[in-house]
């Protein structure tokens, strides 16, 4: 048997039945499909946490009051410290030689309010170098003035919403308001950021952090922010830090110092094996294509048994004939593999556009997928296929009844 006429008799049995074939390849695309989507959201979520993670800039430390001794993970946003870190710490941690700029945080929710307008927001106490750090910058007026860190002063720079939500159409800078007990004038409106590592720059109130403290009367800060002077410098601003803090906490090495390193590494283990984890799940639906493709295929074999007869007779060798029913199924699956795949990537792009989400299903997923499918299609169905290579000439051309 020539391959153009093995291709032209898969061809025709498929359109000989239009409703098995396009059962299979639905059961094939929809199995495809949801291995494309999954992996696709799992690795759109994946790359939007390390871009805003990127954003801290690889030469940030964070420290966090109390330590956690457990490793590989990232520590708890809150905690209980024996000691709070200071401001005096951080002017401290600024001096060191390996360390460039430092921005303590102190951050809190409290009522703010503008001629009759209030509403809750975040305030966030820093220093001008929170800005530089954090890549942010204003679409009018300033940044925070270069203050002594100890020095409070009563001025602020607003989210764009909360703009809009206190002064409406009204010019906002040089105008006051007030948070709690206190009156800050505006000197700056934050560029448009929108919300990053669960912080929605459009609502944020950002004042210096003397003035946080006292507006919360709470001495403590929430972190620190400290950047080396290169990536040279990272162990050794580490090993600075810590033995600094050690030595002013009375010999308690009571803080928790992260890296942008361990807490990419720390979300790309887990969403990598999330990812992972639901291509597998997804997978299972191509494994009940796989049954499904072994029953048609049974059927198919008993009904096209005077064809099998028919073509042993003329000479088709048993290898032949298996290949007859494996090669479509083969065809089904790569056709209905490719369908899914198509609308797949359909529907992320979509959702790329509607959601500004990096949405993009990866390339071993879809590699994968094509491969799972042709080859579960194969498999199951090479038995009923090798029974149809069995048969007798003779015996398959006779009528049913008479078998």
């Amino acid at each position: 048997m020539r391959a153009a006429d093995a291709v032209a008799l898969w061809f025709g049995a498929l359109r000989g039945h239009r409703s098995r074939s396009l059962m299979l390849l639905l059961a094939i695309g929809i199995g495809v499909l949801a291995v494309i989507l999954l992996t696709g959201l799992v690795e759109g979520a994946r790359s939007f946490v390390l871009d805003e993670f990127s954003l801290l800039g690889r030469n940030t430390l964070i420290v966090l009051p109390g330590r956690k001794e457990t490793t590989g993970a990232v520590p708890p946003l809150t905690g209980l410290a024996p000691r709070d870190l200071t401001l005096q710490d951080a002017q401290a941690v600024a001096r060191l030689p390996a360390v460039r700029r430092v921005a303590p945080l102190q951050a809190g929710l409290i009522e703010v309010s503008s001629a009759g307008r209030s509403r809750e927001a975040f305030v966030l106490g820093t220093s001008r170098s929170f800005f530089a750090l954090r890549q942010l910058d204003v679409s009018q007026g300033q940044m925070l003035p270069e203050l002594p860190l100890e020095q409070a002063e009563a001025v602020c720079v607003i989210g764009t919403t909360l703009r809009r939500e206190l002064f409406g159409s009204r010019p906002a800078l040089g105008e006051w308001l007030r948070a709690g007990d206190r009156r800050f004038r505006v000197i700056g409106i934050l560029e448009e950021r929108g919300e990053s590592l669960g912080m929605d720059f459009a609502e944020l109130l950002v004042i210096p952090v003397a003035s946080a403290q006292a507006l919360f009367n709470r001495e403590g800060l929430f972190r620190l922010f400290a950047e080396v002077r290169g990536p040279a410098q990272l162990e050794p601003g580490k090993r600075q830090i810590l033995a600094l803090i050690k030595e002013r906490h009375e010999g308690e090495e009571d803080v928790t110092l992260i890296s942008q390193d361990s807490m990419l590494a720390a979300f790309d283990d887990i969403l990598g094996a999330l990812g992972l984890a639901l291509a597998g799940i997804a997978a299972v639906s191509l494994l009940v294509a796989g049954v499904l493709i072994m029953n048609v295929t049974w059927i198919a074999v008993s009904q096209r048994t005077g064809e099998i007869g028919l073509l042993k007779a003329l000479g088709a060798t048993p290898a032949q004939v298996r290949l007859l029913f494996v090669g479509e199924a083969g065809l089904l699956a790569l056709a209905g593999g490719l369908a899914g795949l198509a609308l797949g990537e359909l529907l992320l792009w979509l959702a790329r556009l509607l959601w500004d989400l990096p949405l993009a299903a990866p390339a071993w997923a879809r590699a994968g997928a094509l491969l799972l499918a042709f080859g579960v299609a194969l498999l199951f169905a090479w038995l009923p296929a090798s029974r149809a290579a069995r048969l007798e000439p003779v015996a398959a051309l006779r009528p049913p009844g008479a078998r």
